[in-house]
């Protein structure tokens, strides 16, 4: 059995050959403080997110993309490979993505984890590559493709030809940063404390990357922290886009810096195909136009931006002949 996990830091998806992606599920995990058990992974988990009692702790073990807590990323990939191989005569053979720019270590705990987790080997794919195989990109040719992958901790860009990545810049920003910088400026401007998903909440329902003609509204549920009691305010995406401006700031420098080292060849690929973007991140609205606008470069997000990732890893498993030369040595 083949499966390949994107091992996100917000969520954990799963992806297995003929069947598609087979799990999405946020990459929380609940344990109970008093023996160190497991009490829940997942949409189980991300539901108890600040709302645990005393005992139990829910945690995101994976951090900017990376291992933060090795033991509790082994038990959430022993839970989700046990979800998905449920005949367990034949260990299953795992490809889990990981950001491009990581350390060797960092490299080591993700396949060891996967392989004390049940796997009967792994293989590592970097993500801006498996973004790129999964949202149909021809990355095997000698023509040049620009990839943004903007997932919950990282943001990935890269400058793919000849099946490997050229030019490459991998940031620690992601949705969760935008998630922050919006919970920031409500506490800032109104006094008002909210929760982490409340924040994704706002940036989901009337974020936006450039103001709207039409400024989306919503209320806003939080605590005051004047008064300390519950309060509701409206909010505009207008205040949005403004909250947001730091992090799209540094994804566009990030953009523009590997576009100013790509080589000229490759550059002019890039302006006849234009740029493709993939991962959650990337469905904020109007971030394509934004993109557009600062480089003036096309920009276009993938069908199925959220999974992509997820199926390239798959895909890349399947063809495993093909991919074997473009992926991250076991070292």
């Amino acid at each position: 059995m083949k499966i390949g996990i994107d091992l996100g830091t917000a969520n954990i998806l799963v992806y297995v050959k003929g069947k598609g992606v087979v799990l999405n599920e946020p990459s929380v995990v609940a344990i109970s403080e008093d023996d160190n058990r497991l009490v829940a992974v997942g949409e189980e988990a991300r539901e108890m997110i600040g709302r645990t009692p005393g005992n139990v702790r829910a945690i995101r073990p994976m951090r900017d993309g990376v291992i933060a807590d090795y033991l509790i990323t082994e038990a959430m990939l022993r839970y989700v490979i046990n979800k998905v191989a449920r005949v367990r005569i034949f260990k299953p053979e795992v490809m889990i993505s990981v950001p491009s720019g990581v350390t060797s270590v960092e490299k080591r705990a993700a396949r060891d984890a996967a392989l004390k987790a049940g796997a009967k080997d792994a293989y590592l794919i970097e993500e801006p590559l498996a973004a790129a195989i999964g949202a149909n990109v021809p990355i095997s040719g000698p023509s040049g493709n620009m990839i943004i992958d903007i997932g919950g901790g990282t943001s990935e860009i890269a400058v793919i030809a000849l099946g490997g990545i050229v030019v490459s810049d991998s940031l620690r920003v992601g949705g969760n940063r935008f998630d922050e910088s919006i919970a920031n400026y409500i506490r800032r401007k109104y006094n008002l404390m909210i929760g982490d998903r409340t924040a994704e909440d706002v940036k989901i329902q009337i974020g936006s990357a450039l103001p709207l003609e039409e400024p989306l509204r919503m209320d806003v549920k939080g605590r005051d922290m004047i008064a300390g009691l519950p309060r509701t305010i409206p909010i505009t995406s207008t205040e949005i886009t403004e909250a947001i401006e730091q992090p799209l700031q540094a994804i566009i420098t990030a953009v523009r810096n590997v576009l100013e080292q790509t080589p000229p060849e490759l550059s002019s690929d890039i302006i006849d195909k234009g740029m493709v973007m993939t991962g959650g991140g990337s469905l904020l609205r109007n971030l394509d136009k934004l993109l557009t606008q600062v480089t003036g470069i096309p920009c276009h997000v993938a069908e199925n931006a959220l999974n992509s990732v997820a199926v390239g890893t798959g895909m890349a498993l399947e063809n495993f002949g093909t991919f074997r030369k473009y992926l991250v040595s076991h070292s």
